[in-house]
C-alpha cells in the first residue's frame, strides 16, 4: 500500500501568547528500590513497595549525581531458562491516556564484571520493547523509554521480564505514570495502538533536555544541530499547538544557509521495520519575516509528506498517523517558486505504533487476584496480566485462545503454597483442571458446582479440612478427584461414589468415611 494512502496531515494554527507557569501533571512517580519518598525538582517521589510484590532493593555502586538513580529494584532470572514477568500495577483513570517512561541505570547491582543485562519491557498485556542500556552504561548515561497507552482498566501494569538475551537479573530504576491531556495524539485509536516513543527533539538547540516546567506533561525533548545549518535563537511565546509542545522548542530552529533544500537524518538512528507516527513543528519569529514568504514541500525518503507549507508566525504542525518506515529516514524541506525565505524546522516527534496485545477477561483476573490473595506465598510472578503476552503467562496458568482470553487450567503443584483457596475459584469458569498437590494449602474446600468444563482436580498433599463438597458430583465432566492425604472429615458423598468413570481417590484423610450401605 502507497505511503500517501496512509497519511493523515493537518495543519493547525496558533495564536502566539504568554504561557502561565502549569501547574505539575497528574503523575505517580516511583523512585524504585527506595525506601522513603523524596522531594526532586519540586516534584513529589514515591518508594515502590506499595507497587509491586516481589524484587530486592538494591543500592548502584556507581557514584551518581541524579537522585532518582541511587537505588533500583532487582528481579531474580530464573535457573531453570523459563521466561517470568516481574510487574508494577498502579491504579489509574479508566479512559485517559498516559505518559509512560521508565528509567534504568545499571550501576554495577549484578557485580561489578557482569555486564548489564537485556530484557522486555511490557505494558498490560502488550510487549513494549527490548530494554539495552549498554551503550548508554559505557557512556555514564541512564537509558529511558517512553510511550503512550490508554488506562482501559482502573489499573496499568508495567513489567520486566527476562528474554532469551537475559544472562543477569533485570532491574529498574524509576517509573513514570504522567495523564495527558484528552486532545494529545488524539488522530490515534489508544484502542487498538500504543505509542513507543523514537525520537523527540529540539531542533536547533543544544542544551540540556527540556521538560517540565517548559512541558507541562514532562515530556523529554532532546537536543538536535547540525554543522551544516544555523540555529537561530530568539524568544517566541506560543500557544494552542496540536499536542500541546512546549513554546520554549520555538526559541531555536534549523534552517538552510540560504533559499536552498534542507536535508537532513531525523532520528539520527536506522529505524526497525514498523508503522510510525510523525509530528512536525514550525514557527517564526515575525522580525524575521518582513515582505518575505517561507513556503517548502515536506518529504520523507524522497515521498511527499507535505506539499506547500507555509511557515508564518502563526506556525503550524503536520503529522503523519500511520507512516511505514524502515532504516535511516531523510527529512527534506525544498523551497518552493516564489519563497525568499529558507525553510526552517523547531522540532519533530516519531512514535512507533504498537498493536496491542489484548488482556485477560476482567472476571478471571479478578477471580486470580482473589485467589492470590488467599495465598500465603503466592508465585513471585502473579502480576500484571496473567495470561499476556502469550509468553509471560502467571506461573501456573494456561490461558485460550482468541479474542476472548480466559483461564482454562491452573497447575501449582509442588510450587510451596500454602494459605487457603479462595471461593472465587468458583468464577474461572473456563477451567477444565485444577492442580494444587503436595503444598501446605488448608481450609474448606470451594464450591466447584459452577465450573461446567471441569475435568480434574488433584488437591492431594495438603492440608484441606472440612467435609467434600457434595456439588461435585454435580459437574457434569469431571473424571479425576485426587484428595488423599489431607484432613478432611465426614463422609464421602454418595453422589461422587456412584459417578461413572469418576477416578476417586480419598485416602489418608483419618476422618473420613464412606457412607452407610
Amino acid at each position: 500500500m502507497s505511503p500517501l494512502l496512509l497519511l493523515l496531515l493537518t495543519v493547525f494554527s496558533l495564536i502566539s501568547s504568554s504561557l502561565s507557569q502549569p501547574s505539575p501533571p497528574s503523575a505517580i512517580l516511583i523512585d524504585c528500590g527506595a525506601s522513603s519518598s523524596s522531594v526532586i525538582d519540586g516534584r513529589q517521589w514515591q518508594p515502590d513497595e506499595n507497587f509491586v510484590s516481589s524484587g530486592t532493593p538494591k543500592n548502584v555502586s556507581d557514584q551518581v549525581l541524579d537522585e532518582i538513580l541511587f537505588t533500583v529494584r532487582s528481579f531474580p532470572l530464573s535457573l531453570d531458562g523459563t521466561h517470568h514477568k516481574f510487574c508494577y500495577v498502579m491504579s489509574v483513570s479508566r479512559g485517559w491516556k498516559y505518559m509512560i517512561r521508565t528509567t534504568y541505570y545499571y550501576g554495577g547491582v549484578n557485580g561489578k564484571g557482569t555486564p548489564p543485562p537485556v530484557f522486555d519491557q511490557i505494558v498490560d498485556g502488550t510487549l513494549w520493547g527490548i530494554v539495552n542500556t549498554t551503550a548508554d552504561y559505557a557512556d555514564g548515561l541512564a537509558s529511558y523509554y517512553e510511550g503512550v497507552f490508554l488506562a482501559q482498566g482502573k489499573s496499568i501494569s508495567v513489567c520486566v521480564a527476562s528474554n532469551s538475551y537475559t544472562t543477569s537479573d533485570p532491574f529498574i530504576s524509576a517509573l513514570e505514570l504522567v495523564r495527558q491531556d484528552g486532545t494529545l495524539y488524539n488522530s490515534t485509536d489508544f484502542t487498538t495502538v500504543g505509542m513507543s516513543l523514537v525520537a523527540r527533539h529540539a531542533f536547533g538547540y543544544s542544551g540540556p533536555i527540556i521538560r517540565f516546567p517548559d512541558d507541562q506533561f514532562d515530556r523529554f525533548w532532546e537536543p538536535y544541530s547540525l554543522n551544516s545549518t544555523v540555529p537561530n535563537n530568539r524568544k517566541l511565546e506560543v500557544s494552542g499547538f496540536w499536542n500541546l509542545p512546549p513554546s520554549r522548542i520555538f526559541n531555536t530552529d534549523l534552517r538552510a544557509t540560504q533559499v536552498q533544500p534542507l536535508e537532513f537524518t531525523w532520528p539520527p538512528m536506522p529505524l526497525k521495520m514498523a508503522t510510525y507516527y510523525i509530528a512536525l513543528y514550525f514557527a517564526h519569529d515575525s522580525d524575521s519575516m518582513g515582505d518575505g514568504s517561507r513556503v517548502f514541500d515536506v518529504s520523507v525518503n524522497g515521498i511527499t509528506y507535505y506539499k506547500e507549507l507555509s511557515v508564518t508566525p502563526a506556525g503550524a504542525v503536520i503529522f503523519a498517523s500511520r507512516w511505514p518506515l524502515e532504516g535511516l529516514t531523510t527529512l527534506a524541506l525544498s523551497p518552493r517558486s516564489g519563497s525568499n525565505l529558507p525553510p526552517l524546522i523547531n522540532g519533530g516527534e516519531m512514535f512507533e505504533l504498537l498493536s496491542l496485545g489484548g488482556k485477560t477477561l476482567v472476571r478471571d483476573v479478578t477471580a486470580l487476584n482473589a485467589i492470590k490473595n488467599s495465598f500465603k506465598n503466592a508465585p513471585a510472578d502473579w502480576s500484571g496480566d496473567p495470561c499476556l503476552p502469550k509468553n509471560y503467562s502467571w506461573s501456573g496458568i494456561s490461558c485460550s485462545e482468541g479474542p476472548r482470553i480466559r483461564v482454562v487450567a491452573l497447575n501449582l503443584t509442588n510450587m510451596g503454597v500454602s494459605g487457603s483457596l479462595a471461593p472465587a475459584v468458583a468464577k474461572l469458569t473456563a477451567l477444565s483442571s485444577i492442580w494444587l498437590g503436595n503444598n501446605s494449602l488448608s481450609g474448606s474446600l470451594p464450591d466447584f458446582s459452577s465450573l461446567k468444563r471441569l475435568e480434574s482436580l488433584h488437591f492431594e498433599d495438603n492440608l484441606f479440612s472440612g467435609s467434600i463438597p457434595s456439588s461435585l458430583g454435580g459437574v457434569p465432566h469431571l473424571r479425576e478427584l485426587f484428595l488423599q492425604n489431607n484432613n478432611l472429615t465426614g463422609q464421602v458423598p454418595s453422589n461422587l461414589l456412584q459417578k461413572p468413570g469418576l477416578n476417586l481417590r480419598t485416602s489418608g484423610n483419618p476422618f473420613l468415611t464412606q457412607p452407610s450401605r
